[in-house]
């Protein structure tokens, strides 16, 4: 299936069904008074996120979503039937916002989350709603309201702990097929990543964490060099991003710490505040060097950009596993304190109420 992270729709709830000025007329009674009954309501439109969902193809092509209308009602106090709602299953991770104000409408991030997109239009009353002691015989009604419409802009933004980034063929698949199940493309080629492969990597049987490699990156990304920025909002959700960087370039006249710091303009080009997360320099293909202690301290003397850095050889797993119970142990102690600045706002605030 191709992968499919952005699109836009338009959602169009269905009308009101209008309400029916009517009487009732039968043998035998007269002046039997008003009987008009209520329009049904409109169908609405509602967003569903699903876990078994991985891509927004489904909204490539098919982009208008049109409830439908709500009966009108009838007369002997019958109402009309009010029209199903429009549920329209999407990815976890998808943001919905409404083009013409920009407003973001919903930020799917649980399976099972579901968000209002449109809402069908209300039923119109019948006249028996008007009849009193000094109107016995109304002859009001109202029309159904319309439902809602509007245009959407569709942006997936995948659920992650810990995004990679680097150059081409800095051995990004390469690492996520070493440490997890995932098994994207490799090959001796740039671009062989053409769109964000997720894998799962276990610690133990209770630990673990979810890993996100998107295409590389190059210098230029900003004005549309290579694949440019359009999957580097695939990072925004993670904790913790590992910038992975080619040791043993194939030509000596690469420079890998000028590489990497044309990496991390590009990042602050596209969002200061991803450029701020913690990030890890991850030194790849020790196995190609001989003098390895010499490279990677060479190499730490003209890039110094980073929280902590490890060096490994993706191809043969050294260093791998040392690595991700070093992740492990840096997203628990985020989480701890994340539920520690929670606890402590829900206490302020308690006192603030008090």
């Amino acid at each position: 299936m191709k992968f499919i992270d952005e699109s836009r729709i338009e959602v169009i709830a269905g009308k009101g069904g209008n309400g029916i000025a009517s009487f009732r007329r039968e043998k035998y009674i007269e002046k039997g008074g008003p009987d008009g009954g209520d329009g049904g309501r409109g169908g609405s439109v509602y967003a569903l996120a699903d876990r078994n969902i991985n891509t927004l193809v489904d909204y490539r092509f098919t982009r208008v979503h049109r409830a439908k209308n709500g009966e009108s009602g009838r007369g002997s106090d019958c109402y009309g039937k009010g029209a199903e709602d429009i549920v329209l299953r999407m990815p976890v991770g998808t943001v919905i916002t409404d083009i013409n104000s920009g407003e973001v409408i919903a930020d799917l991030t649980h399976d099972g989350e579901k968000a209002l997109l449109a809402e069908g239009g209300k039923g119109g009353l019948g006249n028996i709603h008007f009849k009193s002691s000094t109107n016995r015989a109304p002859r009001q009604c109202t029309p159904g309201t319309e439902g809602e419409q509007r245009e959407l802009q569709l942006e997936l933004k995948v659920l992650a702990d810990v995004g990679l980034l680097g150059m081409p063929n800095a051995g990004k698949s390469t690492f996520i097929r070493a440490v997890s199940a995932a098994r994207p493309k490799v090959a001796d080629y740039p671009f062989t990543t053409l769109h964000p492969n997720l894998g799962v990597v276990r610690v133990s049987h209770e630990k673990s964490f979810v890993i996100a490699d998107i295409p590389g990156l190059i210098e230029g990304a900003a004005e549309g060099a290579g694949l440019g920025h359009q999957f580097l909002r695939h990072l925004a959700r993670t904790r913790l991003l590992l910038h992975l960087v080619d040791i043993a370039p194939t030509y000596e006249e690469i420079d890998s710490a000028a590489d990497a710091h044309a990496i991390l303009n590009e990042l602050k080009k596209y969002d200061p505040s991803l450029y701020e997360k913690p990030r890890w320099l991850v030194l790849n293909k020790l196995d190609l060097l001989a003098d390895r202690d010499e490279k990677v301290a060479a190499f730490l003397k003209k890039f110094t950009d980073f929280d902590r850095h490890f060096a490994i050889s993706a191809i043969n797993g050294e260093g791998c596993k040392e690595l991700t119970y070093a992740i492990m142990e840096h997203l628990q102690q985020m989480v701890a304190q994340e539920q520690q600045d929670t606890a402590r706002s829900a206490q302020e605030t308690d006192a603030d109420t008090l």
